[in-house]
């Protein structure tokens, strides 16, 4: 069979993408090593990674040390000179943007918070504003843009890059890469919130050298990301991972996207916080409104954990039956999906070591056993910053998956 030049361009597109993953998951490497890791032979290598460093993606950095096997290799990375990303998170308290290199680096760093009730068209001017910033910072460092990633807690629609529906924000149809592609120019990558924070602990966070793993993301809601088989999970029509939208409580607390007893209403900080407000109310003892100077609507997550590690015991109880609440619906999750790794992020890290004993006792008691012995949980390594980096990651992983086109 002859192979005509569309497939010979798909070939290399994918044997391409096949050495900046291996760099990106560890580096340096050697051509040798790449060889040998990739399968492909050593003339292939030699011509893939010259049209490479030829597009600035990877250069060289010397020779590896040398041993009784014979002439040392030269040792190949990825280049961070070899261009900048934008990577922007909106959610419904802030917008954070960052600017890094090619190999996520991060040059620039903007955390705006929002207004209670923000309205669309001012977050989006500011977005817009910030961006603007990002770039000129990258132009500044005299790098070329590759592309900007956003992250938004919603129904994403990634073939056209629109945000479809945003029940948090109580946003419809926005279509940002309609918008903001022609504006600025480069590629506009859009996804959920937890999709973006799971590429970006699996890239750069806890999660990586990990296939299959869970990740749920606690801030105003609770979001989602499934990684199976190192491939984010969409679904048919790509909204797939709306985990804290699973009804848990029939008829219980009504929640943004109109129903009641969604997971996230028993598991967000505002389900920490409701309750402890509700029990205050109702007198229940508590060092939290001396804390907050008697003003219960200045109550935060940090504000519970601090009571908590002094030994109050109301908010001890309130992160006690989060945990149980977390603990369950990661039982069934674990049942589902059978994953290595179930990661926890989002605002509840704050509360890690409140949560993470008595959720790993319910996995345990509550999963089947094989699933239950084979999943690890952890707290997020990126805290607050894994949906930002995540949506670096969403540009440098459209790059590495398809470097020529």
């Amino acid at each position: 069979m002859v192979i005509g030049p569309a497939d010979h361009n798909l070939v290399r597109q994918i044997n391409s993408a096949l050495i900046l993953d291996r760099l990106l998951a560890d580096s340096p490497q050697s051509r040798a090593n790449l060889a040998q890791q990739t399968g492909l032979n050593r003339s292939t290598i030699s011509s893939l990674v010259s049209d490479l460093i030829a597009r600035h993606l990877i250069r060289e950095v010397g020779l590896e040390a040398a041993d009784s096997r014979g002439r040392p290799g030269m040792l190949l990375e990825l280049n961070p000179n070899g261009g900048c990303v934008v990577g922007i998170e909106i959610n419904v308290e802030h917008i954070t943007v960052i600017l890094t290199d090619f190999t996520a680096r991060t040059l620039w760093h903007r955390h705006v918070a929002l207004p209670d009730g923000s309205p669309q068209a001012e977050v989006l001017c500011l977005a817009e504003d910030l961006i603007d910033e990002a770039l000129r910072a990258g132009m500044a460092h005299h790098l070329t843009p590759l592309g900007i990633g956003l992250g938004v807690p919603g129904l994403v629609d990634v073939t056209d890059g629109a945000l479809v529906y945003a029940p948090n924000l109580t946003w419809h149809n926005v279509p940002f890469r309609e918008m903001w592609g022609h504006k600025f120019g480069v590629p506009l990558y859009v996804e959920n919130d937890g999709n973006v924070a799971a590429l970006g602990e699996y890239y750069f966070g806890v999660a990586k050298g990990y296939s299959h793993f869970i990740f749920l993301g606690t801030g105003v809601g609770l979001s989602g990301g499934l990684m199976l088989d190192g491939h984010i999970y969409r679904g048919v029509g790509g909204y797939a991972g709306e985990i804290g939208h699973i009804i848990v409580e029939s008829g219980g607390e009504l929640c943004a996207c109109g129903r009641r007893g969604c997971w996230e209403t028993l598991v967000g900080p505002r389900a920490v916080i409701r309750g402890i407000v509700h029990a205050l109310k109702n007198g229940a003892p508590s060092l939290i409104p001396d804390l907050v100077g008697g003003d219960l609507g200045r109550i935060t997550m940090d504000v519970v954990v601090g009571a908590a590690n002094r030994g109050d015991q109301l908010a001890r109880d309130t992160l006690a039956d989060i945990a149980l609440h977390l603990g369950t619906g990661i039982a069934n999750l674990v049942n589902l999906f059978n994953p290595e790794l179930v990661v926890l992020g989002g605002s509840l890290t704050l509360a890690g070591p409140y949560l993470v004993p008595p959720i790993s006792r319910i996995i345990a008691a509550e999963s089947l056993s094989l699933p239950g012995n084979m999943v690890a949980l952890s707290l997020s390594s990126l805290g607050a910053e894994a949906c930002v980096k995540g949506a670096v990651a969403l540009v440098i992983d459209g790059i590495v998956r398809d470097p020529i086109s």
